[in-house]
């Protein structure tokens, strides 16, 4: 009995990690990463406060920045999340939901709003009607990409992620044709909106962005054991005892309404999600998703606030931080793909 016990004592244990000493970095970067975020909320709270740190008036101008960081978080946590199980379920690192045409939907929709009402007509519907218009509208648009193109007897991920593209192509050229059409007023202010800027958020969509992101959240939580084996492919995941179809339509659907959700809020965020993920599986030396996901959520929250700040108290451009994360999104993609050599 003593030898058998030696035996099982000397047999290589299998886990998210491939040794303690990768266990003990990935928490040790965790804690970084939240010692970092705990920091940045800290500065966005108190930098160029002008009370007096404690006062009633401190603490008042706080709470009003507050809802910035609620913004940030939230976008954070709905890009860093959805753009991960996208890629394990496309089995492809390199792209991210937005090929699905949820930018070019939200421009199409303020574009037409400007187009067909005005700029008072955009004004009057900046409101959480519109708000949940435009997560109903992506949404529909995911559900029916899915239905059609994943359900059938030759439901293909591949042919979804091609019409995606050409949806988003063909919605992004009637935007560009009816901006065209605009006047010059008309056209700058609509330009504004179609930036990815915390600045776009309200306080008031918080009771309706909250509780979708949360339920997606919780949704792709209780399937992370089940991403994992979707991870080794369809035929892997198929002889260990997971529908991969059924999975990923329900994980495709919780991606749909993080970006739905992300993209109403702020705008576009292309290459933010792209970027985090990217760090974090560097950072991650890991397969499990429970584990790569709260840092992927955390590297997102950090690029994010440093964006915030850099746009909002450098160059006191109102948040607009977008331009900062396509940038370096950008050159990260690039530096990716030609060190993958491939897509």
């Amino acid at each position: 009995m003593l030898k058998l016990s030696n035996h099982q004592a000397s047999r290589p244990r299998t886990g998210a990690f491939r040794d303690a000493t990768g266990r003990r970095k990935y928490w040790a970067i965790l804690l970084i990463l939240v010692l970092i975020a705990a920091a940045c909320t800290a500065i966005l709270l108190a930098y160029k406060n002008p009370a007096e740190p404690g006062s009633v008036a401190f603490w008042r101008i706080a709470n009003r920045r507050a809802d910035q960081i609620i913004a940030i978080a939230l976008t954070a946590l709905c890009q860093a999340v959805g753009t991960v199980v996208f890629q394990t379920v496309t089995e492809n690192r390199i792209i991210t939901p937005s090929i699905m045409g949820f930018d070019a939907l939200y421009r199409a929709i303020h574009t037409s709003t400007v187009f067909f009402f005005g700029v008072a007509g955009m004004v009057a519907a900046d409101s959480v009607g519109m708000f949940g218009l435009q997560i109903v509208l992506m949404v529909g648009l995911s559900l029916v990409l899915y239905g059609w193109l994943l359900t059938g007897k030759h439901g293909n991920m591949h042919v979804m992620l091609l019409v995606g593209i050409i949806l988003g192509g063909g919605l992004g050229s009637v935007s560009t044709f009816m901006q065209r059409l605009l006047t010059p007023t008309e056209f700058d202010v609509l330009t504004s909106r179609l930036y990815g800027s915390v600045a776009n958020a309200d306080r008031s969509y918080y009771p309706v962005a909250i509780p979708l992101c949360l339920v997606a959240i919780l949704v792709i939580a209780l399937l992370s054991k089940k991403l994992n084996v979707i991870a080794l492919g369809k035929d892997v995941a198929a002889n260990l005892g997971v529908n991969h179809k059924a999975v990923s339509i329900i994980i495709l659907i919780a991606v749909a309404v993080l970006m739905a959700v992300s993209t109403a809020l702020v705008g576009p965020m292309v290459f933010l999600g792209f970027l985090a993920a990217t760090l974090a599986y560097q950072f991650c030396d890991s397969y499990d998703h429970r584990f790569i996901l709260p840092m992927t959520a955390l590297v997102a929250y950090a690029i994010l606030t440093a964006a915030y700040f850099i746009m909002n108290y450098v160059v006191y451009s109102e948040g607009v931080v977008s331009i900062i994360i396509e940038m370096v999104g950008g050159v990260v993609f690039l530096i990716v793909l030609l060190r993958k050599g491939r897509l």
